[in-house]
């Protein structure tokens, strides 16, 4: 009696903590390897930012204990703030993972790209070519990213396995539907696919999950005083050589955080006094403003992001 008690006991246990699995984390790992099944050479596209973080512990526990069975990929636009880079370079280190550098600058040397001038000027667009001369030169079929539906609308109509054409650009109407959670890898020659594991999470799922995960983050996304100045409402970094400012654009130390940490010549601050995961989850809990509201870049047209994605970009 005893002993059928226990195993009782055991069963309503294991039963217990197969109900508290998280199921957004649940998805991401059985995405995670179904790209290793379907597809000959994945990568994991990695910024430094929290998305791709997130991605990274996500391809851990669907691995575990084998190592990440592919390499990390950045496009550095030379213009990344510098504690992204520094994380990107340690964590990539403590993990033991390949990481394979490419940078816009070498695009813009070879005159496939031109740098912009300006006031609005950034190369945040200019990563595309550079990506897509990476995904050739490693002859990469899948490439993961952290892109999320809730970010911009144009994400919103993205699949998980969202297929390109040879040279490299997405077209919503050639997408495969993805009933009951079925995912079709199958691609026809110089194809391939950009794949989104956390498509379906929210900005605060991504904050949760890294504050219950305890992941570490670089300390840019907390609160930190920053030289900056102000222009169309939005804070920008003053600290580097970087972003465009007009003489009259008065600097000043405030006390801010980024919400996103892309190119910095289009990443904008939001006052915080956030300094721990805790209060940045709160923080975000109450924002009536989405991350992308502090990408420029995003505001360029009201199809900025669609266009960019039919262009080949991530």
């Amino acid at each position: 009696m005893a002993e059928s008690q226990k195993l009782k006991a055991e069963r309503q246990n294991k039963m217990s903590k197969e109900l508290s699995i998280n199921p957004l984390e649940a998805e991401a790992i059985h995405i995670f390897r179904e790209v290793v099944s379907q597809f000959e050479k994945p990568v994991l596209l990695f910024s430094g930012g929290k998305d791709s973080i997130t991605l990274v512990r996500l391809a851990q526990k669907a691995f575990w204990p084998a190592k990440i069975p592919f390499p990390l990929l950045h496009v550095d636009t030379g213009h990344n703030f510098p504690e992204t880079i520094e994380f990107r370079d340690r964590l990539a280190k403590e993990l033991g993972v390949e990481l394979i550098v490419r940078n816009v600058q070498d695009a813009i040397d070879a005159g496939k790209v031109k740098e912009e001038t300006g006031k609005y000027a950034s190369r945040n667009s200019l990563q595309t070519v550079t990506l897509l001369d990476a995904l050739e030169e490693f002859k990469f079929d899948a490439a993961i990213g952290g892109a999320r539906r809730d970010e911009e609308k144009a994400r919103a109509k993205e699949r998980i396995f969202s297929v390109r054409d040879d040279f490299g650009q997405w077209d919503e109407k050639n997408q495969r539907p993805e009933l009951f959670d079925m995912l079709n890898g199958k691609i026809d020659l110089g194809q391939n696919v950009r794949v989104f594991p956390i498509s379906n999470w929210t900005e605060l799922d991504v904050w949760s999950y890294i504050e219950q995960e305890e992941i570490e983050i670089p300390s840019i996304y907390f609160a930190h005083k920053r030289k900056t100045f102000v222009r169309d409402g939005m804070i920008w970094s003053a600290e580097d050589d970087i972003v465009y400012r007009e003489e009259d654009e008065i600097v000043e130390e405030r006390l801010v955080r980024f919400r996103t940490v892309g190119d910095m010549s289009c990443t904008a601050a939001v006052l915080s006094d956030a300094v721990s995961i805790e209060k940045v989850v709160g923080e975000i809990r109450e924002s009536t403003i989405s991350e992308r509201g502090a990408r420029i870049d995003d505001k360029r047209s009201e199809a900025a992001m669609e266009t960019r994605k039919q262009q080949g970009y991530f």
